[in-house]
């Protein structure tokens, strides 16, 4: 167990680069290869595989493979489909086959997305073996997985990867270096009696949705999915958006326009400090208020991009950076502990995997599916001519869609009797 701080954070550094190696640029390269018009499918699809691979590769891990040796091979696999992507795009150049290109990536981000929550379940168990508390050792080391997720970020931008099918190699490397380094982590137990199954219906979390009988509980599930529209909106389409600008004379050669990536990657540096000020928040202002919060910096964060450009409106893109980490943070984390308050422990486990799916899954598929809807009224992907009043149009939307949960969240979700319960 010596050193276990250490081979986690390498781990979490890993398995965040994977991640950021095209989640905020993949969505240019789409745009370059004619499949601008189809970027919300390929984000819309780490939602669906969200649905129900985690869950599926958990039962495994819990009854037949030990975690860290599926946490290997889901990597392993992740990264020979993203390979497989990266090399259509180098052969076919403009002319990618969309089928070819989606089904390849689609197959890697489905092996992909259940390794979160198994990088998880293997770093519990090593900081559980090394005798370690969970709650405080586990924090530092999950910022690293952010750090290397910035990493990434910038690797393909300085190396001027992020309008190409290059960051896909980049993500299949780390993909590999970490499907080789996870099978030097602690082993994982698994339990192949029969009392130590868990039913489909259980791993699944479809036991939580009984919560949906309260009243409070269930506005809270529903407000987390309309609020999950909006979590990978910016992640799709900000590139795409702030390197449109290139077709202007007077922004071709800005910062922001050549660097994208650098520039969206405050967003992740955001987040990371972000984190530090919810319980502060928490205690000064309560769970709805810090929720609240969240929301109306989303209305921020989008109507921002609307009013933004990289020459004198860049201070508005950088705040809008800035203003995800609020974004973000304070309503997954605070969300979090709500359902960790507010639900029996028998069902816990099974309520937060249901705000998961509320948020990340059903949540973040439809707002980037609609999202695609949105900008492909507004912006011509085919036109060689700018699209700022359509990207601008686009955004303003998105902003409007955000002020109003927040105001319905406002009048509608009342969590007095427990917020002094939080601030403790």
């Amino acid at each position: 167990m010596k050193n276990v701080r250490f081979r986690l954070t390498v781990m979490n550094f890993l398995q965040f680069a994977v991640w950021g190696a095209y989640l905020t640029s993949m969505g240019v390269y789409l745009s370059e290869v004619g499949m601008g018009t189809r970027i919300g499918l390929f984000y819309a699809m780490q939602g669906i595989v969200s649905l129900f691979m985690p869950a599926l590769l958990g039962i495994i891990a819990d009854r037949w493979i030990p975690a860290q040796r599926l946490l290997s091979l889901s990597h392993l696999l992740a990264a020979l489909f993203m390979a497989a992507a990266g090399f259509h795009g180098m052969q076919a150049g403009s002319g990618v086959d969309f089928a070819t290109l989606f089904t390849l990536y689609s197959l890697s981000v489905a092996f992909y997305m259940p390794t979160l929550a198994l990088s998880n379940s293997v770093a519990y168990n090593a900081l559980d073996k090394a005798g370690l508390d969970t709650v405080k050792a586990f924090p530092p080391i999950r910022i690293f997985g952010t750090i290397g997720f910035i990493c990434s970020m910038w690797l393909v931008d300085l190396a001027g990867f992020q309008s190409g099918c290059n960051q896909f190699f980049v993500s299949a490397l780390w993909s590999m270096v970490l499907a080789v380094y996870a099978n030097t982590l602690p082993a994982c137990p698994v339990n192949r009696s029969v009392s130590g199954k868990k039913s489909i219906s259980e791993a699944l979390g479809l036991r939580a949705f009984a919560l949906f009988k309260q009243r409070k509980m269930a506005l809270f599930f529903i407000f987390s999915m309309l609020l999950g529209v909006s979590l990978q909106i910016t992640n799709g389409f900000a590139n795409p958006f702030i390197s449109s600008f290139k077709a202007i004379d007077e922004y071709a050669g800005t910062f922001g326009v050549q660097h994208a990536n650098l520039l969206i990657s405050l967003s992740q540096i955001s987040e990371t400090f972000c984190i530090l000020l919810i319980p502060f928040f928490l205690g000064k202002f309560g769970i709805k208020r810090v929720m609240l919060i969240a929301m109306f910096a989303w209305v921020l964060r989008f109507g921002l991009f609307g009013f933004g450009n990289p020459g004198d409106g860049v201070w508005m893109f950088v705040l809008s950076m800035l203003v995800y980490g609020v974004a973000f943070d304070f309503f997954n984390i605070s969300g979090s502990l709500f359902v960790d308050k507010e639900t029996d422990l028998s069902i816990r486990s099974s309520a937060q995997g249901l705000f998961v799916l509320m948020t990340n899954g059903i949540g973040a598929t439809v707002g980037t599916l609609a999202a695609q809807a949105i900008v492909n009224r507004f912006v011509d992907f085919s036109s060689s001519e700018p699209q700022v009043a359509g990207w601008h149009a686009a955004w303003l939307v998105f902003a409007a869609y955000a002020l109003v949960v927040a105001l319905l969240f406002m009048a509608v979700f009342r969590y007095k009797p427990s917020e002094e319960k939080m601030q403790k």
